[in-house]
């Protein structure tokens, strides 16, 4: 069981949209895209990722939210070519996709400042 979602994350000059793809049983991310328009194209990338990276692998559900992007008819032509099922959360309930969201307190809590601070100290000063 695979679940998906997108996010934010600040670059410095502009927002950058992040899909991820979890592996539920893993508990790590198996694919992920980042781009400058949250797109269904962005999610597509992101699931394509982990489809290659787990061996492209039969039965797998696919749990996200009812956004647009995993709604849209090519994010769905895309899982019903890779026999991938598709579960979504009631709307307007985020704990369903709870795994996801603590993926990504984790990931903006303590990567994103760290890189951003590592970032800011490697620009040359004027």
């Amino acid at each position: 069981m695979w679940c998906g979602d997108v996010t934010y994350i600040w670059t410095g000059k502009r927002w950058a949209y992040l899909a991820v793809v979890l592996d539920l049983f893993a508990r790590k991310p198996v694919g992920w895209a980042m781009s400058f328009s949250p797109d269904s194209r962005l999610t597509m990338k992101a699931l394509e990722m982990a489809w290659g990276a787990r061996g492209k692998p039969d039965g797998v559900m696919f749990h996200s939210d009812q956004g647009s992007h995993y709604t849209s008819r090519q994010f769905r032509q895309l899982l019903w070519r890779y026999w991938i099922r598709q579960n979504m959360s009631l709307r307007g309930n985020c704990w369903d996709n709870s795994p996801m969201e603590r993926f990504f307190r984790s990931l903006k809590n303590e990567w994103v400042p760290v890189t951003a601070m590592q970032a800011s100290a490697m620009r040359p000063t004027q």
